[in-house]
């Protein structure tokens, strides 16, 4: 399919995909990136009936309220979906991607942070898998740098559609957007004073790490010891064996002198 024959639509089947609720996380893909077979790369073999779906995503009609009712169309319909996500998860981390996602991220499109103490941060999608059906798309923060689910469920909305790179080559192109200030942390109090060694205290977990480090030290002290203990055995055993090289060659010097002794004896 060549680019001549794409024509620009501005009410095709992608306005109303993207339209659609729960679909607001979603860009519009330039039609142009979608003709390109480069961006078409390793899909095929995906869909049983490829060119089908991707006929409809660049269809400049909508469906109607028949079509929905059709199963032959919902099965199509469907493999579109797919195939639509997967080139959204290319598309958005081109530069024309990364300026329409940027402009939904400044508008708070994404949502914010669950988080209480990051203050409303903006969030990013992303996906924890680049894999079909393996889970729901979830929401990145910036301050936190941890992973939720988004406040309203998108059960049709798979993690693959944004891919697990999106929110950190975004932060990376406008590094202007990262969070001015460090993620704030809550640490936990009884009238005032921080509570230790107690379950669910970050103290605890520090005292546990300490532990692990003067475990992990010990550990190491004891491969040393037995290093040094090897490595003596070896030089032992290097030095009898170089004794008895020498002792060797003492006796075989020794011997030819008494031949030599011998000989001379006899002439």
């Amino acid at each position: 399919m060549s680019q001549s024959n794409i024509s620009v639509n501005e009410n095709g089947w992608i306005k109303w995909y993207c339209n659609l609720e729960d679909h607001h996380f979603f860009c519009e893909i330039d039609e142009f990136f979608i003709a390109d077979q480069f961006n078409l790369y390793g899909l095929k073999q995906l869909f049983d009936h490829f060119e089908e779906a991707l006929q409809m995503i660049l269809s400049p009609n909508t469906p109607t309220d028949e079509d929905l009712e059709d199963d032959q169309f919902l099965e199509l319909y469907n493999e579109a979906s797919e195939l639509y996500g997967l080139l959204h998860a290319r598309f958005i981390i081109t530069p024309q991607g990364l300026t329409l996602m940027k402009s939904k991220y400044l508008q708070g499109r994404f949502g914010v942070c669950p988080r209480v103490l990051c203050e409303r941060q903006n969030v990013l999608p992303i996906g924890l898998s680049h894999d079909l059906r393996t889970s729901r798309v979830k929401i990145f923060c910036p301050r936190c740098q941890d992973v939720y689910s988004p406040k309203k469920q998108m059960s049709d909305v798979d993690g693959s559609f944004f891919g697990s790179v999106f929110p950190h080559i975004f932060l990376s192109v406008f590094s202007e957007l990262h969070p001015t200030q460090p993620a704030n942390e809550y640490v936990s109090k009884i009238f005032g004073f921080k509570v230790h060694k107690k379950k669910g205290s970050k103290f605890q977990i520090q005292q546990n790490q300490t532990e692990m480090y003067y475990y992990a030290e010990d550990h190491i002290k004891r491969l040393a010891q037995v290093q040094t203990s090897q490595q003596q055995q070896s030089q032992q055993q290097q030095s009898q064996k170089n004794d008895e090289e020498a002792e060797k060659k003492q006796k075989e010097a020794l011997n030819a002198i008494q031949k030599l002794s011998k000989q001379k004896q006899k002439k």
